[in-house]
């Protein structure tokens, strides 16, 4: 599975952005979907994901509210909205995919390992 990120830019505080992720060489349906971020100096964190385990979106708490993962299952993208952005939310945004399905003790999907990445697409807030 290769995953291209897109959609990047250079945003005003307060201002709305929607960042795509396009996959090919399988179907994203049936994979466990995350958005990571990583910040000049810090660790990658999760900020959302779409879990195949029990289909339910998950958000980091900064994020609730504020940003939106959804797919397109018949483009095989899938897209992060994000709204009332911050300066904080600068940072390098990559997908993740990966189709492990895990029963019993499953790890949550904003922390686990993930089999694809793409290559990240830059998300500045600035004035």
């Amino acid at each position: 599975v290769q995953l291209v990120e897109s959609g990047g830019d250079l945003v005003q505080p307060g201002g709305s952005l929607r960042i795509s992720c396009a996959a090919s060489g399988e179907s994203l349906e049936d994979y466990t979907i995350g958005w990571f971020r990583q910040a000049p100096g810090k660790e990658r964190e999760g900020v959302a994901c779409f879990m195949r385990e029990d289909r339910s979106t998950y958000y980091e708490d900064s994020v609730k509210g504020r940003f939106t993962l959804s797919r397109d299952n018949a483009k095989n993208m899938v897209f992060l909205q994000m709204s009332s952005l911050e300066s904080e939310d600068t940072a390098v945004y990559s997908c993740a995919a990966d189709d492990r399905f895990y029963i019993g003790q499953i790890p949550p999907c904003l922390q686990r390992d993930y089999k694809y990445w793409g290559q990240g697409t830059q998300v500045t807030v600035s004035s």
